[in-house]
Order: structure tokens, then C-alpha cells, then sequence
């Protein structure tokens, strides 16, 4: 009982800023070294932010009764007393502006108390508390607006509707990527662009929903064949602890690859979803689809979703359901026989810098259009 009631007093001052640089140092490698402390970490700072959103709302309502009583002591608001009917409606004006300017803040101010209960209290419908890390470009006017313009000048069809858009990244040399199935949302077939901003047109190959997988076939006579990818997809689970890494295009729609770093916080995902892992990481919208890697150069996972009121937990699909999904899509299809995933990295015994020079290039950005 002590021990847990001086643990939580050291994440307090952990999440309040008060450790020294040393010492916080050292109870950071402790979150990554023991799962159930970065756990706590995690809920103690849900459990903050939520008593200061109590507290906030608390204050204003608060405020509000104080300003009421303070305009029935005045005489300015009058609750089923005596009223006359003294004065012209000029003087009524005059005398009464100030409280209809303090009625229209108070107003005002309980409105936004009600939508902020609102939303702070209705789940997500669907989405049990996590948010995808596609991006709607339907929902980004100025955005869409600039890419169908640019449409004229790509491989596109003059029709093509940008719907969305995320990461993927190869895995065969023949074009075929793996990604998200929610990145490709509303979409009919995608257009892909390697990290130097060359466009490939490619077809939905094959979709899971429920595995949130799906692969596409770059499909392009300007694609030249890759004859050996230097990461390997894992068949294994990953450790407690492991520190991870991921590349993707989080600043969709700009072609630039950006590298967050992690580690692996917990074996199973949200609510104990076994299809993923949790990992102790930061990550935006257009992630969603971009590898997940350790230090040997094997890809452990799919990036796909991060809790909402909690920072920097995200969740990734095991690589294993790499293998099921494209086992899947041979049984379906006898032309995707020839598919073959790389089983061994060429990159163990690099540094992570090294490695991302050789990965990055083989890490796309989506594109989804309807026609």
C-alpha cells in the first residue's frame, strides 16, 4: 500500500515537471522497462485531466450563480417580484443594457458548459475511444480544393475525387503494399508516391476490414521492380519494452517522411485486441498504414489507430496478419500466387539512422480517389 501510494506521488511529480533531469531520466527507462508503471502513467494523466475538466466546469457554474445572485441583489433581474412600467422603452434601453450584454455572456457561456458536457461525455460512435490516423480530405476543403486542381496534372482521370489518404509500404518487390483498410475509406483505387515525390497509379488489391489490412498493386509502366527490400516482415511477437521505430507522411498531403520513436507498451491493444499491440508513441493523422520496426530491421507491425484522452498511446497491427492477409488473397485470386514476403532483414547490426536511409524509400504516401 505504501509502495503504490509513493509511486503515484513520483508520477505526480513525473506529469507536474518538478523531477530533475536525472531523475527523470531514470523514471522514463523505468516506463519503458516495467509496462504496468507506464500503464499507470498513462490513467493517472487521464484521471487529471479529467478532474480539471470537473473543476473547470464547477468554477463556471459557480461564477454563473454568483453573477445571477449578484443581479437579483441589484435589483436588475426580478423573479416573479413586482414590476412596473415606468419610463419609456429608451430609458428601459439605457438602464438595461449592461444586463442584457451580462445575460447574453452568461448565455452564452452556458451553452458552451452544455455542448462541452455533450461531447465530453458521448462516446465515439464505433470508434470505443480511438481514433483512426487516415486522413479525410473530404473534410479539409482548402486541401481537396488544391489536389483536385492538381489532378490535371497527374496520372489521374479528370473525375477523380480525393477521399482520403494515409502511408504504405512495400512488401513485395513486384509493387505490391500493405496498408490500412480505413485509409482507403470511400475510395475506389489509389495513386502512391515513393519519398521523392514520383507518382505510381495502383489498384485496390485486396481489403480485411475486420483485420483493418488491405493491399494495393502499384500498376504503372514507370515502376521499376525492387529485386530485395532490406526489412523483413516478423512472424513472432515483440517484447515488452522493445523500443520501436515507424516512418510515415503525417503531414498529408506534403510528401515528406518523417521517423517517431516508441516502444512497446503493452501485447495486446485497445481493450485487449490481440490482432495489436499498444505502443508508447507520438502519432498523427496520415501514419495510418506506415511500418512499425525494431532495431534488427524487422517490421512488427501496421500503424493504425491512438487513444483519444490519453497522449502518445497508439496501436499497431502484428505483422503476423501480414502473412494471413496475403494468404488470403492467394486462395482468392490464383494471379497473386507469385507473391513473397521477405523473411530476413539486411539491415541487423545498423543504427536506426542508417536503416531509415535505406527504408524510407520504400515507405509510400496514399492517395484514395473515387472516380
Amino acid at each position: 500500500m505504501m509502495d503504490d501510494i509513493l509511486l503515484l506521488q513520483t508520477i505526480e511529480r513525473y506529469l507536474e515537471g518538478k523531477m530533475l533531469p536525472e531523475e527523470k531520466a531514470f523514471f522514463e527507462q523505468h516506463r519503458k522497462n516495467v509496462p504496468e508503471v507506464d500503464q499507470m502513467v498513462v490513467e493517472h494523466s487521464m484521471f487529471i485531466h479529467q478532474m480539471e475538466d470537473y473543476a473547470a466546469n464547477h468554477n463556471l457554474k459557480h461564477s454563473i450563480h454568483l453573477a445571477h445572485e449578484k443581479l437579483l441583489a441589484n435589483g436588475d433581474i426580478n423573479e416573479g417580484g413586482v414590476t412596473t412600467t415606468k419610463g419609456k422603452v429608451i430609458k428601459m434601453w439605457t438602464k438595461y443594457r449592461k444586463v442584457t450584454a451580462i445575460a447574453a455572456v452568461v448565455g452564452g457561456a452556458i451553452a458552451f458548459l452544455i455542448s462541452a458536457l455533450v461531447a465530453y461525455y458521448a462516446p465515439a460512435p464505433n470508434q470505443h475511444y480511438l481514433a483512426q490516423l487516415g486522413v479525410k480530405v473530404e473534410q479539409q476543403e482548402k486541401k481537396i480544393t488544391d489536389l483536385n486542381n492538381k489532378i490535371k496534372e497527374s496520372k489521374l482521370p479528370e473525375t477523380a475525387i480525393v477521399k482520403s489518404g494515409g502511408s504504405a509500404f512495400l512488401i513485395d518487390g513486384n509493387g505490391y503494399l500493405i496498408t490500412n483498410s480505413h485509409v482507403l475509406e470511400g475510395a475506389t483505387f489509389a495513386n502512391v508516391y515513393n519519398n521523392q515525390g514520383k507518382e505510381f497509379k495502383a489498384v485496390i488489391a485486396f481489403r480485411d476490414e475486420k483485420r483493418d489490412l488491405a493491399i494495393l498493386k502499384i500498376d504503372d509502366e514507370d515502376f521499376v521492380t525492387v529485386k530485395s527490400l532490406p526489412y523483413s516482415i516478423k512472424r513472432t511477437n515483440t517484447d515488452l519494452g522493445e523500443e520501436v521505430y515507424t516512418l510515415g507522411y503525417p503531414n498529408f498531403p506534403r510528401n515528406q517522411v518523417v521517423n517517431n520513436i516508441g516502444y512497446i507498451s503493452a501485447e495486446t491493444g485497445y481493450e485487449g485486441d490481440t490482432l495489436s499491440y499498444q505502443i508508447q508513441m507520438n502519432a498523427n493523422h496520415g501514419n495510418s498504414g506506415g511500418p512499425v520496426l525494431n532495431k534488427y530491421g524487422e517490421v512488427i507491425g501496421v500503424l493504425s489507430t491512438k487513444q483519444l484522452k490519453a497522449d502518445g498511446v497508439i496501436f499497431a497491427i502484428n505483422s503476423r496478419n501480414i502473412y494471413r492477409l496475403v494468404d488470403e488473397m492467394k486462395k482468392k485470386n490464383e494471379d497473386n500466387e507469385s507473391i513473397k514476403i521477405n523473411s530476413s532483414s539486411s539491415l541487423r547490426g545498423n543504427d536506426r539512422v542508417s536503416q531509415i536511409k535505406r527504408v524510407k524509400e520504400f515507405v509510400y504516401m496514399v492517395k484514395a480517389y473515387n472516380k
